[in-house]
Order: C-alpha cells, then sequence, then structure tokens
C-alpha cells in the first residue's frame, strides 16, 4: 500500500500547485481550501515550508468517530471517503491528531487519501508516493 510523503520539504518554495492539483483533480474544485494536502509556513518566508497531510493512521481516528460510514479506513492505513454518506458533522476533523481533515463552509470534509495525483504537480519533488512499510517490515527489514 502507498502513502504520500513529504519527502524533500526543503525544496518547498510555497507555490501550492500541489494543493491546487488535488483540489482540481481529486475533489472537482479550484480552491486551496478543498484539498486534501496542504501547505504552510514553518513560521515565516525564510523558515521554509511544511506539507499537512494523513499520517495514514491504522487505526484511523476519523474513521472510528464518523457516525455515518462516510470514512472507513483504508488497508495499510489512512481512510476512503464516501461523500455520499457524509452528515457533515466535523467529528473526523476534530479527531485527527494532526489536523489533516478540512472542513469547508458547508461541513465538506477533505482529507489526502494517498492517490498521488499531486505528485506530479510539485515543480520541486517536494512530494512522494512511497511504499508504506509496515511495523514488522521496519523490525526485521
Amino acid at each position: 500500500m502507498k502513502r504520500l510523503k513529504a519527502v524533500r520539504m526543503e525544496r518547498c518554495i510555497g507555490c501550492h500547485c500541489c494543493s491546487l492539483a488535488c483540489a482540481r483533480l481529486v475533489h472537482q474544485r479550484l480552491s486551496w481550501e478543498t484539498a486534501g494536502v496542504r501547505i504552510q509556513s514553518s513560521g515565516g518566508l525564510s523558515t521554509g515550508f511544511q506539507a499537512r497531510l494523513c499520517l495514514a493512521c491504522d487505526p484511523a481516528p476519523c474513521a472510528q468517530v464518523c457516525p455515518t460510514g462516510a470514512y472507513r479506513q483504508r488497508p495499510g492505513g489512512g481512510v476512503l471517503v464516501k461523500l455520499d454518506l457524509c452528515s457533515r458533522c466535523g467529528a473526523c476533523a476534530k479527531a485527527c491528531p494532526v489536523a489533516a481533515v478540512t472542513l469547508d463552509e458547508t461541513g465538506r470534509p477533505y482529507v489526502c487519501i494517498h492517490c498521488g495525483r499531486c505528485v506530479p504537480f510539485c515543480p520541486h519533488e517536494c512530494l512522494a508516493l512511497v511504499e508504506n512499510r509496515t511495523h514488522q517490515e521496519v523490525s526485521h527489514g
């Protein structure tokens, strides 16, 4: 199972191309507010940028608290989202330990689903879709 990681954030110039690609290609919107990947300053332009991404928790707290089943655990970590089941209660955003689930003005949630569609749009190769190694593989591999 692959997951999106910020592998070279020291190269990031804060262009938000990844966020806009996610919003447009994954969520069919064109707004930084509707992206699953968010780029933010690390404290000022001279300190660089950081990517706010889903950590692919397993088990995922956002899925555990979803009352409608709109968020489902993805094998290997992270979540699958069925927006047609979402009641827009915001429980998923409150449960996320790294604030990777964001809500738009209507309460619609946005989270990285680790599809990697944003990766080719980063001009400096800051993001990558990498194989998610299990705890056992890390311990023995």
